[in-house]
């Protein structure tokens, strides 16, 4: 298991695990007011929560899908990237995509951050690529069956 360190500078308990096999950890609103999120408007909520992650890690932050589901609340970023090096306060971009207001309330869980490994990479300069079977192909070109 990886270790990260975590200052709470909220009053919220420490992001975690809903199941055994869950991927994601729970990020709760540390709030001293709720914010009532109106249609299409977005905002950064405070987790106040501050982390430290070893060097080659990042942590996403991501949707809930119980909010995007049953309100349209999503992350606007999403995934909102956290590198290694940043200290700052973890803050959580919600955009309300609904027809209706959306009240957050301290202590709700807005979002869910995964922690994953990545690796940074090199561009070497050449004057044309390997084939490919796929190619230039983009955007729905293999069709929708």
């Amino acid at each position: 298991m990886l270790t990260i360190k975590v200052v709470n500078k909220g009053h919220q308990p420490l992001p975690q695990y809903a199941t055994a096999e869950s991927a994601g950890l729970d990020l709760r609103a540390n709030l001293d007011a709720p914010i009532v999120l109106q249609p299409l408007e977005h905002c950064l909520v405070p987790t106040g929560l501050h982390i430290a992650l070893p060097a080659g890690y990042e942590a996403q932050v991501r949707p809930r899908s119980g909010l995007a589901f049953k309100h349209g609340i999503t992350v606007l970023n999403s995934p909102g990237t956290i590198d290694a090096d940043y200290r700052g306060e973890v803050g959580v971009l919600l955009v309300n995509l609904s027809q209706t207001p959306f009240t957050i309330n301290d202590g709700e869980r807005i979002a869910q951050m995964v922690i994953a490994r990545h690796e940074q990479a090199e561009f070497l300069p050449v004057e044309q690529l390997d084939e490919s079977e796929r190619g230039e192909g983009g955007f729905g070109h293999t069709g929708v069956k």
